[in-house]
């Protein structure tokens, strides 16, 4: 009976010791799996940091991008205004050229047709200014010669 009594706590001494080793071969892997975890973790954030770093670089260069851009709008813009500014003026100067050429026309037609002589009723006076002024054919030399102006002509 001894050795019955030996072999039994010798196999629950050999139960023990197999279950302490189940018990730290479970805690190894439990530690394991909690550092493999971390390391998991830490790379997850550092990821994540990496991530939000670049998202704040490209928001940065976009609001530059945007800077740039709104700069760009609003000197040509600024350009545009002034351009259509120009062409107003000039479009008025137009105009007025336009309407005193047509009044040149006319008078030029007039002393075409009347060949330079008024026809007023026995005034010495006028007859003598027309064959000493601008209505005489002998003083239109420059009968065909265009009109110049320029631009600064006129001061708005």
């Amino acid at each position: 009976m001894a050795s019955s009594s030996g072999n039994s706590s010798g196999s629950t001494q050999l139960q023990n010791s197999g279950s302490e080793e189940q018990v730290m071969l479970v805690d190894q892997r439990k530690r394991k799996r909690m550092l493999s975890n971390r390391e998991s973790a830490r790379r997850s954030r550092m990821r994540k940091q990496k991530y939000l770093g670049d998202l704040t670089a490209q928001v940065a260069q976009l609001r530059t991008d945007n800077n740039q851009i709104l700069t760009t709008i609003n000197v040509t813009t600024q350009h545009f205004l002034n351009v259509e500014a120009e062409n107003s003026i000039l479009r008025a100067q137009m105009m007025e050229l336009n309407h005193r050429l047509d009044s040149l026309n006319e008078i030029l037609n007039y002393i075409n047709t009347s060949n330079g002589i008024f026809e007023i009723d026995h005034h010495e006076d006028l007859q003598t200014s027309a064959d000493h002024g601008f209505m005489n054919p002998l003083n239109l030399i420059y009968h065909n010669q265009p009109i110049m102006a320029s631009p600064d002509l006129f001061q708005y």
